[in-house]
């Protein structure tokens, strides 16, 4: 097991007397009100925890905690943080325990003195409700090698989960770390012996978290603030991908690992991580040209605005600087005639910089979408003056690239590849006009008409969206249009395009776009006169290729009649199973639930794969191509997600159920209570029809739920969550402050929290709530790996494809009443940033696809849901392995 990539919390260092002689001297001279001032301080610049220590020889230790604790209290802004009580006797400790508000921290206890005083502290300790730092200590000592840092970790996890009944998740080892650069030849290894320590705690002592000093690390190069900053992220950098999720930290001064000078960086990783003998020699001399320059050096930076205003506008544009646009847009102004000429000179001049770097691969979308906030701020700047100018002489001016219109489709709500796309053309001086979510084929052919648009554009994320794609290809067709068509979006394909939609618009080219940094030169293409006759032909040469070989592979794929699927469907070893009972049946709801506990869950690979940056996290920020890209786009994520947290810009919700249930052929009954004589509803589901090999089986998902008649009383489950409630209006007023990047940004982490609530939840039904697997001890990355027993399939999703399943398991969770998630007439669920599902525990449960299903499946599974053939037939349609004079697009509004 590898260590998980932990959230990682600062703990606020400065309220400490032993570490702050600033602290000391405020406490000691009774001046708490400029105590509580660096107390806030610490929280406004990022400190998630505060660690109060009042150890002072010439203090009342107890008088003092209580004195200054109290006060922490009455300041809202202060007292939203936990407090670590700090001391080195107990019973200052205590005292602190008594005062705060909420859980505390125990900052700390050790064997020390030996394994009964040990115990004999962690019971006062767990009788407060607290959590407790245990320091890598014991009879013989700190702990300063990699085999003692774990043996003690090890003892202490023992003797705490097991005889004194401490829930791991509250228990945090501090492996103790020491300074390194000092001279001192066995000092060499003390980074690396923190670091593959805390990554052996993560993987072995579960649930339990890692903290540590990270100050003590640079010792020797006090008065160096910049070498010791830059050591810390260094450090940190390393320990928070080994597992480390706390430190005690100066919250004020943390570098941001990408932003530390290269030569500098290196120096300190071969320090800390003890890559060569000559390391620490090697950093003392760089540190000479970094005394007492760390701030200096970087305002040295800001030579920029020394140069000639164009270069400055496209230095601005290229790197996403916004501090300066209004002065320097301003100052383009008044050297030309007309506010349009800064439009197309020097703003566009830039703008074509950032097109040729994106287009070499030197500039990935996350910067280009930078480089359209400041593009955009500078011309909501020149708009007055140009509105103006028109008011004076009747004026227009304007000239673009194109003008194209954009929409998700009607029943889809997902926008955030279509908003990317929209931000990169308008980059390269196109209009875009966009209609947003849901849009009705009239509407979008409405506005085309009525604006003179040049292109459309056509976004969908659900399955459903490829019909609807359809459709309004038809009715461009029968109305007359010949413009462009682009189709884009995760479940659209070249192929679908080719086989499905580029022949329901023969009048004009529907385009398949795979992402957005193709879709300029398509649109440059089909736009313009000379380059765009080949480029169609080549097109619908292309899209008649893959058409006759689509078919042709379907005549070749080996499909099996639907009675001998369900003859060589799994049998499953139900007569001696016995199904865990959940702990309720019917639904729970959780309201505003805490986001904080979210952000460890997150899978951060598919966040950079939104935005076009392919690699897995977090090896993807050393990539040296995107690497550099991924650490800034990362760096600006987490900012944003903090504030997310601490602000609560969003609300996240959940609903769960469990219900009796059996399976009846391949539908699954479920029942009201466990009398099993009311049903409730039924879940239909599909499957497999692919030829097997032998010892291989056609699964449906009816299949990991006991038949009915088995005498096993099974049961099932389902969910809902959603992290979505504020994110629309939030990013609405990023956009109408002309900052894409940071709209984009929100809807992309709240997907992520969406989908890691998705997670947690159903960690809480495998240990909680229905408690199959209650001594689950998975990491994240076992967890993103699907390590886990039993899965959660949604509808619309390759075991289940119909998305119309959504209602039945709307309908039985109340989700709408409940939480407020609505399903859209194509059974999207709006907020977008939502996830639901089913919840199987049979142990021999796993993921699948359906793949594609014969018509024979489709008559019964029609007659089993009371369907017309011909509608079954189309919430169907990507998955039919048939052609079908039958099938038809979505009916006209």
């Amino acid at each position: 097991m590898t260590a998980p990539v932990a959230t990682f919390v600062n703990i606020g260092e400065r309220t400490n007397v032993t570490g702050s002689a600033r602290f000391r001297k405020l406490i000691t001279n009774g001046d708490y009100a400029a105590a509580l001032a660096v107390a806030r301080d610490q929280v406004e610049n990022g400190a998630q925890i505060l660690d109060v220590n009042m150890d002072e020889g010439l203090l009342d230790s107890e008088k003092a905690m209580v004195t200054f604790l109290n006060l922490l209290a009455a300041e809202p802004d202060i007292a939203r943080v936990p407090i670590m009580v700090d001391s080195s006797k107990w019973s200052v400790i205590e005292a602190g325990l008594k005062c705060i508000q909420g859980k505390g921290i125990v900052n700390s206890i050790s064997m020390k003195e030996g394994e009964d005083a040990f115990r004999h502290h962690a019971r006062l300790v767990r009788a407060y409700g607290a959590a407790v730092v245990v320091m890598a200590f014991d009879e013989q000592g700190q702990a300063d090698t990699f085999e003692r840092k774990t043996s003690i970790c090890a003892r202490a996890y023992k003797i705490l989960t097991e005889e004194v009944g401490f829930p791991p998740e509250d228990i945090i080892f501090d492996p103790n770390i020491f300074a390194v650069a000092t001279g001192i030849e066995e000092h060499a290894g003390y980074g690396v012996a923190f670091i593959e320590a805390t990554r052996w705690i993560r993987s072995n002592l579960p649930h339990a978290h890692v903290s540590g000093g990270v100050s003590n690390l640079s010792f020797s190069f006090r008065g160096n603030e910049l070498v010791r900053e830059a050591m810390h992220a260094v450090f940190l950098y390393h320990a928070i991908a080994a597992g480390m999720d706390m430190g005690i930290v100066n919250a004020g001064q943390l570098a941001p690992y990408s932003e530390i000078e290269p030569e500098l960086r290196e120096a300190c990783e071969d320090v800390v991580l003890n890559r060569r003998d000559d390391a620490t020699e090697r950093l003392l001399a760089l540190a000479e040209r970094f005394k007492g320059g760390g701030r200096e050096k970087k305002e040295a930076d800001l030579t920029w605005r020394t140069w000639p205003v164009e270069k400055r506008l496209e230095h601005a544009l290229v790197n996403g600087i916004t501090e300066f646009v209004e002065v320097d847009t301003e100052e383009a102004r008044m050297s030309v005639a007309r506010p349009l000429h800064v439009i197309e000179g020097p703003l566009m001049a830039g703008m074509n910089v950032v097109g040729d770097l994106f287009g070499a691969g030197k500039m990935f979308l996350p910067q280009v979408v930078k480089s359209a906030r400041v593009m955009k701020q500078a011309v909501a700047y020149l708009m007055p003056f140009m509105e103006q100018e028109k008011i004076d002489n009747g004026t227009t001016g304007e000239s673009s690239a194109g003008k194209i219109l954009m929409a998700t489709v009607k029943g889809d709500v997902h926008d955030i590849g279509k908003n990317i796309v929209g931000v990169v053309l308008q980059c390269n001086n196109y209009e875009v006009i966009d209609l947003g979510v849901m849009v009705p084929t009239a509407k979008i052919l409405e506005v085309a008409r009525a604006e003179k648009v040049d292109v459309i554009g056509l976004s969908g994320l659900i399955t459903p969206s490829l019909d609807e794609m359809v459709h309004v290809a038809s009715e461009m067709e029968r109305e007359g249009f010949s413009l462009p068509l682009l189709i884009g979006g995760a479940t659209t394909s070249r192929v679908h395009t080719a086989v499905k939609i580029a022949p329901q618009y023969e009048r004009g080219q529907a385009v398949y776009v795979t992402d957005a940094s193709r879709a300029v030169g398509v649109v440059s293409a089909l736009l313009n006169d000379n380059t765009k006759p080949d480029y169609v032909a080549n097109i619908r040469a292309e899209y008649a290729k893959l058409a006759e070989a689509h078919a042709r592979s379907d005549r070749n794929k080996v499909r099996v009649k639907l009675e001998d699927a369900r003859a060589n469907r799994p049998v499953l070893d139900f007569a001696g199973y016995v199904p865990s009972v959940p702990t309720f049946l019917g639904t729970r709801v959780f309201e505003s639930y805490d986001l904080a506990e979210l952000v460890p869950y997150i899978d951060w690979t598919p966040f950079f794969q939104s935005w076009e940056l392919t690699g897995h996290f977090p090896a993807i920020l050393d990539d040296p191509r995107v690497g550099i890209a991924a650490r800034a786009l990362y760096d600006d994520a987490r900012k944003m997600l903090d504030r997310i947290v601490a602000e609560k810009w969003l609300t996240a919700r959940a609903v769960i159920g469990f219900w009796p249930a059996n399976a009846v052929g391949d539908d699954i009954a479920l029942y009201a209570d466990d009398t099993r004589a009311a049903p409730l509803a039924t879940l239909h589901t599909l499957r497999q029809q692919m030829g097997k090999r032998e010892g291989r089986h056609n699964l449906a998902l009816a299949d990991f739920v006991a038949p009915q008649g088995s005498g096993v009383a099974d049961y099932v489950g389902g969910f809902c969550v959603s992290t979505g409630f504020g994110e629309h209006e939030r990013s609405e007023a990023f956009k109408k402050a002309n900052d894409d990047y940071s709209s984009i940004l929100l809807k992309a982490l709240a997907d992520r929290l969406a989908e890691a609530f998705a997670e947690r939840m159903h960690e809480r039904v495998r240990r909680e709530f229905w408690a199959y697997a209650a001594d689950e001890a998975l990491d994240n990355e076992a967890l993103i790996k699907e390590a886990y027993r039993g899965i959660r399939p949604a509808p619309g999703y390759p075991a289940q494809p119909d998305h119309t399943e959504k209602a039945t398991l709307f309908q039985l969770l109340a989700a709408t009443e409940s939480i407020g998630v609505e399903l859209t007439e194509s059974f999207a669920m709006w907020p977008g940033a939502a996830v639901s599902g089913l919840y199987f525990a049979h142990r021999d449960a796993s993921y699948f696809g359906v793949g594609r299903i014969e018509r024979d499946q489709v008559e019964d599974y029609a007659a089993r849901k009371g369907m017309s053939v011909e509608e079954t037939e189309r919430w169907l349609a990507p998955v039919l392995n048939y052609d079908t004079a039958a099938y038809k697009p979505v009916a006209a509004e």
